[in-house]
């Protein structure tokens, strides 16, 4: 053991006194309490420090946590507007099919009180194909021969007269309009018996228009009047509703009227329509004689 010197131990004695005082002082702050709480003042100066360091990393922490959550919600809320924008497509597409549906059945409604209220055999049938050209007003129908179809039959809706059959085949049919501008039909303006508006209805190309010629200039047609089938032209039997007035030229005694016709028929927009299984009465035949004709 190293033995100190009488001076050594002077010099180191306020040294070790300051010690034991900040011994001393360390534990008595250590078990100071506070009166209200009794909770110990180390603890509380501890708990001051400990704060003022966790605070700001807390802070921190809670920014990154927030914006890594705040990207998996967005992520999760694009997720779900995709499934929700495919959710309302669907059902668009399931609302047009029973819309669609719905129209349907009202035509093919319509298309029986026809079958039920015509005087004649009406054959259903549908449109299957157009012709696009504009020079030509023709449609395609799923009806033929094997359904009794025949050549020059009527073709009709519940709004009137669609045009008639110029092609058969089997299976299908082909439809002329009556907007065609070579076809044409036999109409009077009001009645078939009770009117003396007789004269020709005609196809103008458009779909949209009718023109009636030969009605005397002398007879009184208004627009908004009714024109029907007179039967005369062996292919439509009479009463068919042909359309509504729209517009006249007016002629005189000696021009006749230029009458346009609005068509009854939707053309435009017909998805079905109906074959009337017609055919016109035969036309009796006449023996053909010479005044005078010498018999052998």
């Amino acid at each position: 053991m190293v033995e100190r010197s009488q001076k050594e131990v002077w010099r180191l004695t306020p040294w070790l006194a300051i010690a034991l005082l900040l011994g001393n002082f360390i534990l008595m702050a250590f078990d100071a309490r506070e009166i209200n709480s009794g909770q110990r003042i180390v603890r509380v100066w501890t708990q001051t420090a400990a704060d003022f360091v966790q605070s700001p990393v807390s802070s921190v922490g809670s920014a990154i946590y927030n914006y890594f959550s705040s990207i998996s919600n967005l992520r999760s809320a694009q997720d779900e507007n995709g499934e929700l924008k495919q959710r309302v497509q669907e059902l668009e597409v399931e609302l047009k099919g029973k819309q669609d549906l719905t129209a349907e059945n009202e035509r093919l409604r319509a298309l029986l009180n026809l079958k039920e209220t015509s005087k004649y055999k009406v054959l259903p049938a549908r449109i299957i194909g157009r012709d696009p050209s504009i020079w030509f007003d023709s449609s395609i129908i799923n009806r033929g021969s094997l359904d009794g179809v025949k050549l020059n039959m009527p073709v009709v809706t519940d709004g009137g007269v669609v045009g008639r059959v110029t092609a058969v085949s089997p299976l299908t049919a082909q439809i002329d309009l009556i907007t065609k501008d070579k076809s044409g039909l036999g109409g009077v303006v009001g009645e078939v018996g009770s009117s003396n508006a007789l004269g020709v209805v005609t196809g103008t190309s458009k779909r949209d228009l009718l023109e009636m010629k030969y009605v005397s200039g002398s007879i009184d047609v208004q627009v908004g009047q009714t024109v029907y089938t007179t039967g005369q032209d062996g292919i439509f039997p009479p009463g068919l509703k042909v359309g509504d007035i729209v517009d006249i030229r007016s002629g005189t005694a000696t021009v006749a009227h230029q009458i346009f016709i609005q068509p009854a028929a939707r053309l435009n927009s017909m998805q079905e329509v109906g074959v009337l299984l017609y055919e016109p009465p035969q036309k009796p035949e006449y023996e053909q004689k010479l005044p005078n004709a010498v018999k052998k």
